[in-house]
């Protein structure tokens, strides 16, 4: 926009001057538009504030089908102790309860967001000591040895720092024969989902053979794969 003349006094940060005429810079509003979008998916790695809360919401709705498919590629008794990390918004908090009836589930997330969320959506469970919700690191948890029966990742090991590093801390929390279930609605295959890394903050998408090496490395055996080419999900099972 160009300005004829004097500038008003209120007007500040002008940056050229030509002929009389005062040069001012106009935003670019399609690259204030990107930053705001990059700064919401943002929040799939950690949710925090009013865009956290949200995308967690969306989290519980949009990865339903994702662990319905994960949760009948595992056996679970009904006084099982579990653990949920990177619980979100705690729908799977909620699907495990109704799974152990009898048990008891634990959500893990690094997120202040997350964990007030999931112990909204289970506050009745919580209230009846079947449920609680952890603010903590997946790399270093603040769990004894051979705690959980059951362990369960669902969209978020795009996100761990240090895979093997994670994988031997999950290792250690679970009693032996217990169960790691892993669930990602990409499967490492497809390149089109590239373009997440590159919007999102250390997401790093993995193969079956790259879980399954990791996995392995750390002590777990018996790795199962199950796959849905179509939608290139990704469902990892594997045994302590």
């Amino acid at each position: 926009m160009l300005i004829q003349g004097k500038h008003p006094r209120n007007q500040k940060m002008l940056p050229a001057f030509s002929d009389g005429l005062v040069e001012v810079e106009q935003p670019d509003k399609s690259k204030y538009l990107q930053e705001v979008f990059m700064g919401f998916f943002e929040n799939t790695r950690k949710p925090q504030g009013f865009g956290g809360k949200l995308m967690v919401k969306m989290m519980n709705s949009g990865h339903s089908k994702l662990a319905q498919w994960g949760f009948t590629k595992i056996c679970a008794k009904p006084d099982a102790k579990v653990l949920d990390i990177g619980c979100g918004g705690g729908a799977n908090i909620a699907k495990w309860l109704d799974k152990c009836v009898n048990g008891h589930v634990t959500g893990l997330d690094y997120s202040e967001v997350s964990v007030a969320e999931s112990g909204k959506l289970n506050a009745a469970a919580i209230k009846q000591g079947k449920c609680n919700i952890v603010q903590g690191d997946v790399s270093s948890m603040p769990f004894a040895d051979e705690s959980f029966d059951c362990v369960s990742s669902f969209e978020t090991v795009y996100f761990w720092p240090g895979l093997e590093k994670c994988f031997a801390e999950v290792n250690r929390v679970m009693k032996s024969g217990g169960t790691f279930l892993i669930c990602n609605e990409s499967d490492g295959t497809n390149a089109a989902d590239e373009k997440w890394t590159e919007k999102i903050g250390g997401m790093k998408i993995y193969n079956e053979k790259q879980l399954r090496t990791a996995l392995e490395a750390v002590g777990f055996g018996n790795v199962e794969s199950h796959s849905d080419a179509k939608k290139h999900w990704l469902c990892i099972v594997a045994k302590k």
